[in-house]
């Protein structure tokens, strides 16, 4: 079974990069993690690939503080071209995507948001939720354009808020939905992959 060759950057605690790779690792998911690739140094997701035997690598991501340096931005794709990456997946990447990466993988860039976008765009999404009073959260599955959480919408799945959540509770709801929707995401791209015969 060819698997699909899939490229993971983060910048956080990482924990729907060790869903993905605990599915992998199941044989429940028919994908290769090539490469995991951080642009904070210390971040626990690098620790997640060490953990699973993954290779990985810290990405200086140069002075800005949403957006990658050019420089840096060619030498990410560089590093997943060179890894053989078809699929990248961010999860949990803090930094805005631009024409080097989005040129290198056209609607090869997935991102994982704990919305129904288009509402609730940015960061800490959930506690926007729950500040404008709604009903029903969850995360979306999207492709990666230049805008912040604003590409194509693939999959959706809702999380109800209840009346005594506060946003730490309903986060991790949210994060429960996001480990199984992200997985079965990239399984449909893997099935694709697997199809087409590349």
């Amino acid at each position: 079974m060819k698997r699909l060759p899939i490229g993971i950057l983060g910048s956080g605690r990482g924990s729907n990069c060790r869903a993905i790779l605990e599915r992998i690792r199941s044989g429940d998911l028919a994908a290769e993690a090539r490469v995991v690739i951080s642009d904070i140094l210390d971040a626990p997701i690098l620790d997640i690939a060490r953990e699973f035997s993954i290779a990985n690598a810290y990405l200086p991501p140069g002075q800005f503080r949403t957006r990658l340096e050019p420089d840096a931005e060619n030498e990410l794709v560089n590093m997943l071209r060179e890894a053989g990456v078809e699929l990248v997946v961010l999860a949990g990447f803090m930094r805005v995507l631009h024409a080097p990466m989005l040129k290198a993988f056209p609607r090869r860039i997935i991102n994982i948001h704990p919305s129904l976008l288009p509402k609730f765009p940015g960061l800490e999404a959930w506690k926007q939720a729950l500040a404008a009073g709604e009903e029903i959260s969850g995360c979306s599955v999207h492709y990666v354009d230049q805008k912040i959480d604003h590409g194509e919408i693939i999959a959706q799945r809702e999380v109800a808020i209840l009346p005594e959540d506060t946003p730490a509770s309903l986060h991790a709801r949210i994060q429960i939905a996001e480990r199984e929707l992200y997985p079965a995401v990239i399984a449909e791209f893997c099935e694709r992959y697997q199809a087409a015969g590349l």
